[in-house]
């Protein structure tokens, strides 16, 4: 292994700026001093000077690991109050809050606002370059005073909040419109033709568990290890640890897709990466008769991030949502660990050639080598008519992607997903309404996620088919910011990727190299156990 601090570079950036498709992945890193990626979207019109200073980590034959930080002394990030504005869920009727609202309301509670004796300023969002949404003006936010302390907002809050206002205390720096005071990122480069080993994704052996990233690492003599994709936290919404969309490990279909969203299947282990929109469907047949099996180790009825026939309130893909089904057809794997979900419904343990063992109530535990299924409503009529003691059901899994393609898993196939996508054809295209990330009808829905400087956890694939898998610290104000998902695209775009999407993250965003954690994690309680990861291994077999 060797490691190189390379000199720091200043230059002068201004408005929207980006580098070229297609950039040679040496040259991007060096040209990304010059064009970092929030300009492409900073709206900010006075210069803004940046430097950034890249160290390059050659972990092993066909991986390097290049961390760099970059600091905008110009950036003028302060805390203000901002006031929230009244709004509605468009899928469920429910109020609740929206961080901007209509010029309308603006002007009315900027009035309100004076009359209390405060002195707010009403500043313009626009909507970011997203491939299915609206251009020009998204909203109107309403913000009182400029603060170089959070607890001095704070006081202002407090009192803004007794004069009868809904409020939040924000740092302006995680504001895509204007600079970010710094970016801490991690840039991976892996390349498949040079690799003496694999790229899997790794679950650690159990869908319903959660582990560190630096953990699953150290425990597989990773070369380097990111998290992966959306999963369970919280018992309301299913088995914590479990997948909330597409997973597939070792070829073995491990959770269903909801809708089509984007997700990076490591072909030939890791061999031939690629970004696609994926969507599954998956049947059980009992001779002539055959039934929609609608998720794969979760628990019937609830259905995270939506997106599946017949899910209440919506069948399209929802972010962050927890949407019910009433029918519900679901199988359990050997690699589901955890008690099974027991309730109302039928369940039918089969054998590992699927014949089956018992129908009865559901819970217990899924054999080692079989499988159950459990179905609740409709799907519960229709086990306890087909799927009698002896008889054998077949199951049928189909991935395709966006053009109806079949992708056919091999042994040393794996797959993961999150949203949405952010670069395809060489080109940034972020689907953002599409995939479920933002709705354009519903400004109180999605907004922090999309358009706010967050960590993020990225991956892509450049014209040579080299793997880039990034990390980029946030919500550490003058320290880390982060990137909206705008600047995730133009930065995927600088490094040369020709597709790119945005993995889970928040909290879950972390790196790992040879095993130790590299990054700054978000949670004040530390790294973040998630759900599955993706592995640079030194040999194969070890995910």
């Amino acid at each position: 292994m060797s490691v190189t601090a390379e000199t720091p570079r200043r230059a002068t950036r201004r408005g929207k700026q980006g580098v070229g498709r297609g950039i040679a992945l040496g040259t991007a890193l060096a040209l990304i001093a010059l064009v970092p990626p929030a300009a492409a979207s900073a709206r900010a019109a006075a210069p803004a000077t940046s430097t950034i200073a890249w160290t390059t980590q050659n972990v092993a034959p066909g991986v390097q690991v290049r961390t760099g930080v970059l600091h905008n002394p110009d950036a003028a990030g302060v805390w203000t109050v901002t006031v929230q504005a009244p709004a509605v869920n468009r899928l469920t009727g429910a109020a609740t809050w929206a961080p901007l609202g209509d010029r309308d309301w603006a002007d009315a509670t900027a009035g309100r606002l004076r009359a209390a004796g405060f002195e707010p300023r009403l500043e313009r969002v626009e909507w970011d370059r997203y491939a299915d949404t609206p251009r020009g003006t998204m909203g109107w936010q309403v913000r009182i005073g400029r603060y170089a302390t959070q607890a001095e907002a704070g006081t202002l809050n407090s009192t803004v909040s007794a004069a009868g206002f809904r409020t939040s205390v924000e740092w302006t720096g995680y504001d895509g419109r204007q600079s970010a005071d710094a970016e801490r990122i991690h840039v991976a480069v892996v390349d498949p033709a040079r690799l003496r080993g694999t790229i899997e994704v790794s679950d650690g052996g159990d869908v319903a568990d959660r582990e560190k990233t630096s953990t699953v690492a150290a425990r597989l003599g990773s070369l380097v290890g990111v998290n992966g994709g959306f999963f369970i936290t919280s018992d309301a919404d299913g088995v914590q640890g479990t997948m909330a969309g597409l997973s597939a490990v070792d070829g073995r279909l491990e959770s269903m897709a909801v809708g089509s969203r984007a997700a990076l299947i490591l072909g030939d282990g890791g061999r031939r990466p690629r970004v696609a929109d994926l969507s599954t469907t998956v049947t059980v047949r009992a001779g002539a008769a055959d039934h929609a099996v609608q998720g794969i180790n979760r628990v019937p009825g609830k259905l995270r991030n939506c997106g599946r026939p017949g899910a209440v309130p919506t069948e399209l893909p929802r972010h962050d949502t927890t949407c019910t089904l009433a029918d519900d057809l679901v199988k359990f794997t050997p690699s589901f660990h955890a008690p099974l979900p027991t309730g109302a419904g039928v369940q039918v343990v089969l054998d590992k050639r699927g014949v089956v063992v018992s129908r009865g109530d559901r819970g217990g535990a899924v054999p080692a080598e079989g499988s159950v299924l459990q179905g609740t409503g409709e799907a519960a009529a229709w086990l306890t008519e087909h799927a009698d003691a002896g008889r054998r059901l077949t199951l049928r899994e189909v991935v395709r992607d966006a053009s109806g393609r079949q992708v056919r898993l091999g042994p040393d196939d794996s797959i993961v997903s999150a949203a949405p996508t952010l670069v395809e054809d060489g080109r940034v295209h972020i689907d953002a309404a599409t995939e479920g990330t933002l709705d354009p009808l519903d400004l109180s829905f999605g907004f922090a996620w999309s358009n706010v400087r967050q960590p993020r956890t990225l991956a892509g694939v450049d014209r040579r088919g080299r793997l880039l898998l990034v990390t980029v610290d946030g919500r550490q104000p003058g320290v880390s910011e982060g990137f909206t998902l705008a600047e995730a695209a133009d930065f995927m775009r600088s490094l040369g990727a020709v597709q790119a999407l945005n993995l889970d993250g928040g909290g879950s965003t972390a790196m790992a190299v040879d095993g130790a954690l590299v990054n700054t994690t978000s949670d004040a309680s530390g790294e973040r156990a998630v759900g599955d990861t993706i592995q640079v291994l030194p040999r194969t077999g070890r995910g």
